[in-house]
């Protein structure tokens, strides 16, 4: 470990539907807070699926219930902050389990903190993204004006945070018509390939993303196995007598 930097577990999920990577997060959540594990990045992509903030409005939906069946797309109101977004695949999605208070006790600056990870990591690319002046994410000048390549939606509990951010890498971004996204009419989504006009590497962008959050923050990213991270959690729930 680099000295004077903390280890933070680093566990790529692969393709993970949406509630089971929910569930998988309220366990770290509880197992942070009792100090059982350290902090934990999780990295995943979703299956088809719309989640909903506790600030969105159902009418920031645009598609029925029976267009969402027929495409296959799960919808979720979920505790997090924000509006409405997509999730799918070619989407990396990152869940960080932090313990704020032993950073920083300052929900604004956590938030800008990941913005910034996703800059300088979509930096690596030769893209530059930057902040948009009252709004959360990251964004890109485009050829149709600013656009999203990044989403932000988190949640604290006694300082443990919980849901996190949405980097559009491969996805396929017609599946933002279904939604307003983000609350936002006159904005549209970006992708990685889509402004490089190229493939590019979900693997390469999550190496990035985890290489910046642990420089961000303060941590030294640890990649373990989806086993060691249940084994840990194991370990918790006994020792907790649960």
């Amino acid at each position: 470990m680099t000295e004077g930097r903390t280890e933070c577990l680093l566990l790529e999920l692969g393709l993970t539907p949406y509630a089971p990577a929910w569930e998988l997060q309220r366990q770290l959540v509880a197992a942070r807070k009792a100090g059982s594990i350290p902090d934990v990045l999780l990295l995943c992509e979703h299956p088809h699926v719309i989640t909903q903030g506790r600030n969105g409005k159902r009418e920031h939906l645009l598609a029925s219930d029976n267009v969402l069946r027929q495409m296959g797309v799960e919808y979720h109101v979920t505790d997090r902050g924000g509006d409405i977004t997509y999730h799918g695949p070619g989407q990396l999605v990152g869940y960080p389990i932090l313990k704020l208070d032993e950073i920083r006790r300052d929900v604004v600056w956590y938030v800008r903190q990941l913005e910034e990870a996703m800059i300088r990591a979509t930096a690596e690319f030769g893209i530059n993204a930057r902040r948009s002046q009252g709004k959360t994410g990251v964004w890109v000048d485009a050829s149709r004006g600013e656009e999203k390549l990044a989403a932000i939606g988190v949640h604290l509990s006694r300082w443990v945070t919980s849901h996190g951010f949405a980097y559009n890498v491969a996805t396929d971004l017609r599946y933002f018509d279904l939604i307003v996204p983000c609350g936002i009419p006159d904005r549209k989504p970006a992708s990685l390939e889509a402004l490089l006009g190229r493939a590019v590497c979900r693997e390469d962008a999550g190496a990035a993303l985890a290489k910046h959050f642990g420089a961000v923050f303060g941590r030294e990213m640890r990649p373990v196995t989806r086993e060691e991270l249940d084994e840990q959690l194991r370990e918790c729930f006994v020792a907790g007598g649960e």
